[in-house]
């Protein structure tokens, strides 16, 4: 049995905060796999529009570059609030998603994408979010690449590193990156390693 957004019935949907981010409250039924329908279901869902994440790969030096910085919702968590993550942003009205690979590569790591292609379009927490995050891998020239980035107005503190392929899979297999969408990106780099260096450096 397939179901379709036919298959919701959207009885209501009330914004009930509106700052930085905001939230709706929507009431909804849907068909069961039994056949029948749900009772009206109640449901906040955050929202924060949607986002590109870019897991920039040096194929001539075998190396990734990765960025540490301050999450608030790591410190709510009780978390380390400083993770190592992939290049991220959101996409602005009228922006296509390689436009936001290519500026935010850019202002968090001084990267400059030289090529890229998609990964996956993820769904982050579709149970309270309507936040999907389109996911690319760039090939890049990381030899002079490190630092500090990030926007001053946004107050954006970001450091920039890079680590060798192995050294990055090893960190997924400790734990030291827990970053989401960090570890689907080297989850899949470890699939295409072997396959994406021999197409980026012949």
């Amino acid at each position: 049995m397939t179901f379709t957004r036919d298959d919701v019935q959207i009885q209501s949907v009330t914004t009930v905060y509106k700052g930085y981010f905001r939230i709706d409250r929507y009431q909804v039924r849907h068909r069961t796999f039994a056949g029948g329908w749900t009772g009206t279901v109640t449901r906040e869902l955050f929202e924060r529009g949607h986002a590109v994440a870019v897991l920039p790969y040096d194929p001539v030096l075998d190396r990734v570059v990765l960025i540490e910085q301050y999450r608030t919702g790591a410190l709510a968590a009780g978390r380390d609030p400083w993770l190592v993550e992939v290049v991220a942003g959101m996409i602005e009205e009228g922006e296509s998603t390689e436009d936001v690979a290519k500026r935010e590569t850019i202002e968090e790591s001084g990267a400059e994408i030289l090529e890229m292609i998609p990964l996956n379009d993820i769904m982050v927490s579709p149970g309270g979010s309507s936040e999907s995050i389109k996911l690319y891998c760039a090939r890049v020239d990381s030899s002079k690449l490190g630092g500090f980035h990030g926007l001053e107005e946004e107050n954006e503190d970001i450091r920039v590193f890079t680590l060798s392929v192995d050294e990055a899979l090893e960190w997924v297999k400790t734990g030291k990156i827990s970053n989401a969408i960090a570890l689907i990106a080297l989850y899949w780099l470890a699939v295409e390693h072997k396959n994406l260096r021999a197409m980026w450096n012949p």
